[in-house]
């Protein structure tokens, strides 16, 4: 009780854990909230929870209630299925794919995640799992990284069209993105003219409610094929 009341003066870290594909992870009460943060960035429960809650109520809360599998890419702590579930009161099938098995661990003892009934998590790489999916999906969160840095894959255009494949029509994707360098603002101009380019797709980087995120919403719109 003593360091969550601290933590409204200054961020506490209860938990510091050396991942092996994340580097350095670490339990911290912020403002008498428990958060995962990387190294150099929020990984959930923070600013990122707000950044992709933003997205959400984007696509709009009662739609995504009525949608049949939410995909997440990218799991952490897991905010954003907190938010899906807490927060939207979505209750049908998530399935959350992380590559590393230690943040998972750690999102269980912290935050519960393994109580959450609908959701099922995949220690799998996001691409590999991507291929080889057969499911098809309503709504695609993408947030996969490694501290501050964004695998190239995720803004190649064979990635995105096989993301397209596995969206049901009238579905949406999240995507958020990190820009830190004059590169990266080249690279998500150049992303969204390449996803605009796929036929029956829409693309838009919404206003950025943070410095360093962007999100960008992709929409499948029920009419023409894919190129």
């Amino acid at each position: 009780m003593l360091k969550k009341l601290l933590s409204y003066i200054f961020p506490v870290k209860i938990y510091q854990k050396k991942s092996f594909l994340s580097k350095n992870i670490e339990i911290t009460y912020n403002n008498g909230k428990i958060v995962m943060d990387s190294e150099n960035t929020n990984y959930s429960y923070g600013s990122l929870q707000k950044i992709l809650r933003k997205g959400l109520r984007f696509v709009g809360f009662e739609i995504i209630k009525s949608m049949d599998h939410v995909l997440v890419l990218g799991v952490a702590g897991g905010s954003v299925i907190k938010t899906l579930v807490n927060e939207i009161g979505y209750d049908n099938k998530i399935t959350g794919v992380d590559v590393d098995s230690e943040i998972i661990e750690l999102a269980n003892k912290f935050f519960e995640l393994n109580k959450i009934k609908n959701l099922k998590i995949v220690i799998a790489d996001a691409f590999e799992f991507v291929l080889k999916t057969k499911i098809k999906y309503n709504l695609i969160i993408i947030d996969v990284f490694q501290d501050t840095e964004m695998p190239n894959f995720l803004f190649e255009n064979f990635f995105m069209h096989r993301i397209v494949e596995i969206l049901n029509l009238n579905g949406f994707v999240i995507f958020n993105t990190m820009l830190l360098k004059k590169e990266h603002h080249q690279r998500n101009k150049q992303f969204l003219l390449e996803t605009n380019a796929i036929k029956g797709i829409r693309a838009v980087a919404m206003k950025r409610i943070a410095n360093h995120n962007e999100l960008i919403i992709i929409s499948k719109e029920p009419f023409g094929q894919l190129s």
